[in-house]
């Protein structure tokens, strides 16, 4: 499978921004799609994901009830729609692809769990 993530830019502190992430090759039903950001000097965070089969969904803490990530199977593409942006949430955002864990949870809060990425698409708050 091949991610492309966009959608990224600025914006003010409470804005929103929706990305897009384009999935192309093989998509195995058995996929978890995930959000990871990357802050400045910070580590990676999985901040949403999603079963690509079931729709499943995970949040991070940190996001629970401002953002929202969804599906559109027949055009290939996972959503991660960004709402109440705090300025600490800037960032470079990465989609990626792992397989469905089979641990206690199905998702995967690790960003070392996700085998394929796509390119990262900025996202800059700013007050």
């Amino acid at each position: 499978v091949q991610l492309q993530a966009s959608g990224g830019g600025s914006v003010q502190t409470g804005g929103s921004l929706r990305l897009s992430c384009q999935l192309s090759g093989f998509i195995s039903d058995n996929y978890v799609i995930g959000w990871i950001r990357q802050a400045p000097g910070k580590e990676r965070l999985v901040v949403a994901a999603i079963s690509w089969n079931r729709g499943r969904t995970y949040y991070s803490d940190s996001v629970k009830d401002r953002f929202i990530i969804s599906g559109e199977n027949a055009k290939n593409t996972v959503y991660l729609q960004m709402n109440s942006l705090k300025s600490e949430e800037t960032a470079v955002y990465y989609c990626a692809a792992a397989a469905l864990s089979h641990g206690s949870t199905w998702y995967h809060t690790s960003e070392a769990s996700y085998d394929y990425w796509g390119q990262g698409t900025q996202v800059t708050v700013s007050s």
